[in-house]
């Protein structure tokens, strides 16, 4: 099966405040993948991210954080960015603020 790509707008802008077209290009690429089995890729987040998913893109660096929606057959990319441990601007930290924020809800029904 197939799944639906749907990139909310907060992770849309984060993806575009990355300079580096090639950089960009890679993170896409791993975003396309998660068309396929988006289940078995990534690991799933705990405590106040339980209901995503992280995956891996550019080496190591980038995290590309998602949720998977059964009942309508998408996957939902809600926020892109570099892991700096520790950092104000690490992708987890802006996630969780963006959750407490409830800014973290899918969108309707945007297309990629």
């Amino acid at each position: 099966m197939t799944w639906r790509i749907a990139v909310t707008p907060t992770a849309l802008r984060m993806l575009k405040d990355i300079t580096d077209r090639r950089v960009r290009g890679k993170i896409a690429a791993v975003i396309d993948r998660l068309a396929e089995d988006p289940e078995k890729q990534g690991k799933p987040l705990v405590g106040e991210l339980a209901a995503y998913r992280s995956i891996r893109a550019v080496g190591q660096r980038y995290r590309i954080i998602y949720t998977i929606r059964d009942e309508t057959v998408v996957v939902f990319i809600v926020a892109v960015g570099i892991r700096r441990d520790g950092s104000r601007d690490d992708v987890y930290a802006l996630a969780k603020k963006l959750f407490r924020l409830r800014l973290l809800d899918p969108p309707q029904e945007e297309n990629r």
